[in-house]
């Protein structure tokens, strides 16, 4: 499969394809953002700033270095055309998929995550996301195009059904997406953050991906993304909503949205970069657990 490879791996990620559990690939890829561009740039600034991080996370007590992760790089995506895009991205997913690992991926703006859960959901057809965002991302379209990261949770709606999809952290939207969402009390399942626990038990051994939009972090602790909402969770709720999450059979996840060039002090890179090592974490101990 084509693919660049870059010479510096996210976090020592450098173990091969084959004896990985967990394969890290980056989506660089931001064709339908509606306001500030640059999240194409994240996984590659991503990886060369997490040299500035440590391999070890005291919030659980696991060094990401005690396991095998491959870093696959960067998938070269044509910036003209979403459909061959989402097609890359698409066979990359499947070819993780079907090698019986687990994929991670580095965006992007937030469409890339819709081939990723069209995979997974073919693989796992019971499966449910769990989706950490500031926004509803349930537009039917954005400006007449369906295909955008304001309708990319709509999207997935489209391929899983009603109460498959948990939102959590959201606070932007239209009032019609807000409204569809809870029409019926069927289509979405929206929640704050401290009802996290009663999703996971709810959810329990059906399989789980999560999808994290950054930007559902404060833009006062995380400025750096193409559109910050006020009112965002901290760095450590975050963090304790992954450990929380832990407990499920976490089969895919990504982590989106980071546009690191409207951060200047670097400090947003820098906290994406420990919640994807975090993540990683919370990647692992789903699979010890299995």
């Amino acid at each position: 499969m084509d693919k660049n490879t870059l010479s510096t791996n996210f976090l020592g990620c450098g173990s091969d394809f084959d004896s990985s559990d967990i394969i890290i690939f980056g989506a660089p890829y931001d064709g339908t953002t509606t306001f500030r561009p640059g999240a194409r740039f994240a996984p590659s600034v991503m990886r060369m700033d997490s040299i500035g991080i440590e391999t070890y996370s005291p919030y659980f007590d696991a060094d990401i270095t005690d396991y095998s992760i491959n870093d696959y790089g960067d998938l070269d995506l044509p910036f003209g055309s979403p459909a061959r895009a989402l097609n890359m991205i698409s066979e990359t997913s499947l070819h993780i998929f079907d090698s019986s690992k687990k994929p991670l991926m580095i965006g992007g703006e937030h469409l890339v995550s819709l081939p990723v859960i069209e995979q997974a959901c073919k693989k796992y057809p019971d499966m449910h996301v769990i989706h950490f965002d500031a926004h509803t991302d349930l537009r039917e379209d954005y400006l007449g195009e369906a295909l955008s990261h304001s309708s990319v949770i709509r999207r997935a709606w489209d391929i899983l059904g009603d109460k498959h999809i948990w939102q959590f952290g959201i606070r932007s939207g239209t009032r019609e997406e807000f409204y569809w969402s809870r029409e019926g009390h069927t289509h979405m399942c929206m929640h704050n953050f401290d009802t996290l626990g009663k999703a996971v038990n709810a959810i329990g051994g059906l399989p789980v991906y999560l999808t994290i939009d950054l930007d559902v972090l404060d833009p006062s602790i995380f400025p750096g993304t193409g559109t910050p909402e006020a009112g965002g969770v901290s760095f450590l709720e975050l963090v304790n909503a992954l450990k929380a999450v832990s407990a499920l059979n976490i089969i895919g996840a990504d982590i989106v949205e980071l546009s690191p060039h409207y951060d200047q002090s670097g400090s947003s890179t820098a906290a994406a970069c420990k919640i994807l090592r975090e993540l990683v974490l919370t990647m692992q101990k789903t699979i010890a657990a299995r």
